[in-house]
C-alpha cells in the first residue's frame, strides 16, 4: 500500500540482535514527516565501529545511547524515493552520520558536530541504513553526482573526517606528515595529505597496507617502532589504538601537531603530561568532518580520492554475517567491507 508515493507497510532490515548475531528481520516503513526524505541505500560500509557494535562493546551501548537490536549503517548512499525537502525521486544521496538539531547554543555558533541533541545514523537515535528505507531529514543528505552507482560511494563518509583533520591542522606543503594506520581513515589521510603537498610516511603493521599506501604517494613505509622519532611537523593518528596515540607523540617535533582520528577505547598509561608543555604541541581531537560532505563529494569525483583502491569485498545483504567475518579476520591492504543492499 502506498499514501501518495510515500510507501507504507514493512520493509527488510538487518539488525544486530544481541553480541555476535546478525538477523534479517522486518520493520515498518518510516512514516513521512515535514522535510524528510525516504531513501533506498544502495551501499552499506563496514568499519571497526560496526564490529563493536556486533560484540556489544561499542560505547553507545555502554552508555545506554544506543541497544538491541540494532540496525546499524552509518556509511551509505542511496536513491531518494520520495521527499519533502528539495530532492527529486531517483537522485543518488550519502547521508549524514551527525544529524544536529540547529537549535541549541552550539549549532547557532556554527559548531554542529557538537550539538547537544546530536543523533547519529546507525549508532544511536536514527535506524541505520541496513534497511529496505530509511528516513532522513533534508539537511542530513548531500547529493552526489547524476549517474553515480559506484559502491565505493560510501568512503564519503569517514573521508570528510580526514578533510576535518587536515583543515584544523593547516596541512600543507611545508608539512612532513606521518600517518598511523593503513586503514581507511589512513589511506585517505594519505591521499589527501599528498594533494595538498605534504610529504608524508605511512606508519603501520600490515605489509599490504603499508604497500598500498606507498601506491598513494607515502614516500617511506614504517613498522611503529621503527619510525623517526621528533620527525614530523604533522602526525593522523588513524588507527584508533591506545599505543599508536603515545607513539605518535613521541613522533610530533617539537611545536608540532597531532591529529587524533582514531578512537581508543583503552586507557593510555605512561602519559606524561610535561611533555605536552615542554614539546610545545597541539593536540587536536578530530570528531567528524560534519561540514565537509559536498565538498568531500568533489574531491572523489575529481578523483583526488581513489575510493575503488579501497574496497576489499562487496557482499550482498543477505550475506551479512559473513561480511562482518571479512570485516575481522579476511583483511589485509584493502579495508573496505561493502554490504549491497539493491537500491543502485
Amino acid at each position: 500500500m502506498t499514501s501518495g508515493d510515500w510507501p507504507t507497510g514493512a520493509m527488510r532490515a538487518l539488525a544486530l540482535e544481541g553480541p555476535g548475531r546478525v538477523v534479517q528481520t522486518s520493520l515498518p516503513i518510516p512514516a513521512p514527516e515535514p522535510g524528510t526524505v525516504l531513501v533506498r541505500p544502495a551501499h552499506v560500509g563496514l568499519c571497526g565501529t560496526d564490529l563493536e557494535l556486533l560484540h556489544g562493546t561499542a560505547a553507545y551501548l555502554n552508555d545506554g545511547r544506543s541497544g538491541y537490536p540494532h540496525v546499524f549503517g552509518h556509511e551509505w548512499w542511496g536513491r531518494v524515493v520520495t521527499a519533502d525537502g528539495g530532492f527529486a525521486p531517483g537522485e543518488a544521496v550519502v547521508g549524514h552520520t551527525m544529524i544536529s538539531c540547529g537549535l541549541c547554543p552550539n549549532c547557532q555558533r556554527g559548531r554542529r558536530a557538537v550539538c547537544r541533541n546530536l543523533i547519529e545514523t546507525g549508532l544511536y537515535g536514527q535506524q541505520g541504513a541496513a534497511a529496505e528505507f530509511i528516513r532522513l531529514p533534508a539537511h542530513a543528505l548531500t547529493r552526489l553526482p547524476a549517474g553515480t552507482r559506484e559502491p565505493w560511494a560510501v568512503l564519503v563518509e569517514p573521508a570528510v573526517t580526514v578533510v576535518e583533520s587536515l583543515e584544523r591542522t593547516g596541512c600543507g606543503p611545508f608539512d612532513r606528515v606521518a600517518v598511523l594506520g593503513t586503514g581507511t581513515i589512513g589511506l585517505l589521510t594519505v591521499q589527501l595529505a599528498r594533494h595538498r603537498g605534504a610529504e608524508v610516511e605511512a606508519i603501520g603493521i600490515d605489509p599490504a597496507g603499508l604497500e598500498l599506501a606507498t601506491k598513494f604517494g607515502a614516500t617511506a613505509a614504517y613498522r611503529p617502532e621503527d619510525a623517526p622519532e621528533r620527525a614530523y611537523s604533522l602526525v593522523v593518528e588513524a588507527s584508533g589504538a591506545s599505543a599508536a596515540f603515545l607513539r605518535s607523540l613521541d613522533l610530533v617535533e617539537t611545536g608540532g601537531r597531532v591529529a587524533v582520528v582514531g578512537v581508543a577505547g583503552e586507557p593510555v598509561g605512561g602519559l606524561v603530561p610535561g611533555n605536552f608543555v615542554l614539546g610545545g604541541f597541539d593536540v587536536y581531537g578530530i570528531r567528524h568532518g560534519l561540514d565537509h560532505y559536498e565538498r568531500t563529494v568533489g574531491l572523489f569525483a575529481s578523483r583526488v580520492l581513489d575510493g575503488a583502491a579501497l574496497v576489499a569485498e562487496i557482499v550482498p545483504a543477505a550475506d551479512a554475517e559473513q561480511a562482518f567475518k571479512l570485516l575481522e579476520h579476511g583483511r589485509s591492504g584493502r579495508p573496505k567491507v561493502i554490504l549491497e543492499m539493491g537500491g543502485a
